[in-house]
This record gives structure tokens, sequence and C-alpha cells, in this order.
């Protein structure tokens, strides 16, 4: 049996390269497979959508108080 540790992000999945490799491997073995690689420290799109899905700043659509008065951006 063959244990894969995944982390989901979006509709992607992050694996370390050990594991990705045998997954490759596996696949090889039952049929040919074409792979195509991307290389990227950061998946940036990612990550973005990670940040506007996420919920750490819907407190900026909430409708109230203004967090800012008018005073607040005038110069000293």
């Amino acid at each position: 049996m063959t244990t894969v540790h995944a982390q989901l992000i979006g509709d992607k999945a992050v694996l370390s390269r050990d594991e990705f490799e045998c997954l490759v491997e596996l696949a090889r073995r039952s049929e040919r497979i074409e792979l195509q690689v991307e290389e990227d420290d950061v998946p940036t799109a990612a990550i973005m959508r990670l940040a506007e899905t996420g919920g750490a700043f819907d407190f900026w659509k909430e409708e109230g108080e203004d967090l800012y008065s008018e005073e607040d951006g005038e110069p000293v």
C-alpha cells in the first residue's frame, strides 16, 4: 500500500517530490503517460485564490463603522 500526503489549495494538490515521483512511477506501470511539469516555487494564482476565498479579509466587506476617519488621512 502507498500512502500519499497532499495539501489541497483550491483545485490543486501540493505533495512532496518523492511522493509525486512515486505516483508517476505507479502510473507508468499500468499505462504510457505524458508528464507535463510546471516548475514554480510559489503557486501565485493558488495563493491569491486562497486569500480571496479563505475569509481572512472578509472584515473589509462588512458594512458598519468606518475604520478610519477623514482626519486620519490628514498630514501632520
